[in-house]
């Protein structure tokens, strides 16, 4: 799996949640639909799915303040 730092458009509610409207990949800002959220050690973790059903993870990383995507695996199929 390949990490990417990207541009997040995003609210940041008074709990610490964040809701992910948008991401910039490659100068474009693209939608994205949101799931869970967790934080741990290495930051906030957000679930996000791109158009042509991608699945992400964007984690803002807590030691430089800087949000990273993870994309998944795009032969892997849920059954």
């Amino acid at each position: 799996m390949q990490t990417t730092m990207v541009g997040v458009d995003c609210l940041f509610g008074v709990d610490g949640a964040v809701r992910v409207r948008r991401i910039q990949l490659s100068g474009d800002w693209v939608p994205v639909v949101q799931g869970r959220q967790w934080l741990d050690q290495a930051g906030r973790h957000v679930l996000v799915m791109l158009p042509g059903e991608q699945v992400g993870e964007l984690v803002l990383r807590a030691d430089r303040m800087a949000w990273e995507l993870t994309m998944s695996r795009s032969d892997i199929q849920a059954v």
